[in-house]
């Protein structure tokens, strides 16, 4: 019996269109290059464009694929998994064979304020240094940092030159390292400022994160709010069921 013509796969038309699309994504096509059009899948598969597009639109939740108007759907750039591990951002894209960098990178002294005083448990009117840096991997903006470091505990941080790994730097300077974080994961949109930064359109879908980081002695020794892409990371967790559960 002769085969017929076009892709051949096990399930559904729609699982046979899908698993289609991820062999392009995966093992044929590179970031940005060209997915196929919707008339031209609709036609292989035997199916309406309706069903491409629902297929195309799941996707790109995914992060595998963007839209440009009036141009077609490509293949975006893999998302970068981060664990809830405690690494650095330079640690993370070392891990994956990334070069790290930072851009924009403003460092000043000023007094906490309410918020970071509290969240560092210091006085609203007690000096911090504040740390503003966009984040890069091989060049390409990843995130926006805000890190504030008590005055009191890195003294002349402010006046020092940043280069590379704040948690070095922490390290080999003060004698500071962070053993411990409490942090917090919220999804968000990027405002216009934030957008421009990063590259990317307006709205577009972020993860914000905040994270208070404390040494052995559990002190407080740095407050930190990033906003990473949604569309370049996405967080891996491992979770454990309980002795107790039943269900």
């Amino acid at each position: 019996m002769g085969e017929s013509a076009g892709p051949q796969r096990a399930g559904t038309k729609s699982a046979q269109l899908r698993a289609y699309l991820l062999g392009l994504i995966e093992e044929q096509l590179r970031p940005h290059d060209k997915m196929p059009t919707e008339r031209e899948l609709a036609e292989t598969f035997g199916v309406t464009r309706l069903t491409v597009r629902r297929a195309l639109d799941q996707l790109g939740y995914e992060g595998r694929v963007y839209r440009t108007q009036g141009a077609g759907t490509f293949v975006s750039e893999p998302r970068i998994a981060k664990s809830v591990e405690l690494t650095s951002f330079t640690d993370d894209m070392r891990a994956r064979g990334l070069m790290p960098g930072s851009q924009s990178t403003r460092i000043v002294e000023v007094t906490a304020g309410a918020e970071v005083g509290a969240q560092l448990g210091i006085s609203p009117r007690d000096a911090v240094a504040h740390i503003y840096r966009v984040r890069t991997a091989d060049g390409e903006p990843m995130c926006l940092e805000n890190t504030y470091i008590p005055a009191s505990l890195a003294p002349d941080l402010a006046r020092r030159p940043l280069e590379g790994s704040l948690y070095q730097t922490l390290v080999e300077n003060y004698g500071l390292r962070i053993d411990k974080a409490e942090q917090s994961i919220h999804a968000t949109v990027l405002d216009g400022e934030m957008a421009q930064a990063l590259g990317v359109p307006e709205f577009s879908p972020a993860f914000k994160v905040s994270r208070v980081a404390y040494d052995a002695r559990s002190r407080r020794i740095e407050y930190a709010e990033s906003v990473y892409r949604a569309d370049r990371y996405s967080y891996d967790f491992v979770i454990y069921r309980t002795p107790k559960g039943t269900k």
